[in-house]
């Protein structure tokens, strides 16, 4: 595992800790010496994850979070903040993958995958922002990293509302990057081509699972720990470097 050294003391909040590329960043983070704070639903993964960091003389807690829950938010905040203090660091990497066509008008799937992708963000973004915004202020280095899509750019038939989320994520990250940047605050969106996750586990559409499987037989997949790597990357650049839009695809994925 690749370690960031100078991003040591630093303190990240990452949500889909659980698992995939959410667990996978909270490994290197930790591994870098940052404090981490795992977010997920999952209770029992939270736990198991944060023993083995900190058993590993990484430093970890394990917040129970539900990011389409306001009132969870804002615990986590206080939790966070009584255990490792102001934050520097944010990952939203909470997301779900529920395809199918719009005719199947499926309204739950539509409000799942909002309510996750995109307004879990807003939601820990607005909860982190003065933590953000108060490490930059005082000279230190403060990051915003959002895991969007490349189906924010590409079309695929029956991920409308999938991509349809993870555009608006794109164009949210780059708006905030106008915002914020005057504030020294760097913002980073990250778009992940095909990719090993729990994501495609998800769907209950046998004829797009099977798409998937064929897509990966022939185009092979990233890794999570490698777009962990190029989150550890961005985020150790010197405080002056924001690398705001990365588009990461395996190599045979047009």
């Amino acid at each position: 595992m690749t370690r960031y050294d100078n991003l040591a003391d630093r303190t990240a909040v990452i949500t889909g800790a659980a698992s995939g590329m959410g667990e996978a960043t909270a490994r290197l983070l930790a591994a870098s010496g940052a404090r981490v704070a795992l977010l997920a639903r999952r209770e029992d993964r939270l736990t198991t994850l944060a023993e083995e960091i900190n058993a590993g003389s990484g430093q970890a807690i394990a917040v129970p979070a539900d990011v389409t829950d306001q009132a969870s938010i804002a615990s986590t905040v206080d939790t966070v903040h009584r255990e490792f203090g102001p934050v520097d660091l944010v990952v939203n990497a909470a997301g779900v993958m529920l395809p199918n066509p719009v005719f199947d008008g499926r309204d739950d799937e539509w409000q799942r995958m909002i309510d996750t992708n995109l307004t879990g963000a807003l939601r820990l973004i607005r909860a982190f922002l003065p933590d953000l915004l108060g490490a930059a202020a005082s000279g230190g280095t403060a990051d915003l990293v959002n895991i969007s899509s490349i189906g924010a750019h590409l079309f695929f038939p029956g991920y409308a509302v999938y991509s349809a989320t993870k555009a608006a994520l794109t164009h949210l990250s780059a708006s905030l990057r106008a915002e914020l940047g005057p504030r020294d605050v760097r913002v980073t969106n990250i778009e992940p081509g095909l990719t090993s996750t729990e994501l495609a586990d998800h769907i209950d559409n046998s004829e797009l699972r099977g798409q998937i499987g064929e897509m990966v037989g022939g185009m092979g997949t990233l890794s999570s720990e490698e777009i962990a790597d190029l989150i550890g990357y961005v985020t150790s650049r010197p405080r002056h470097v924001n690398l705001r839009q990365v588009v990461v695809l395996p190599t045979r994925q047009a």
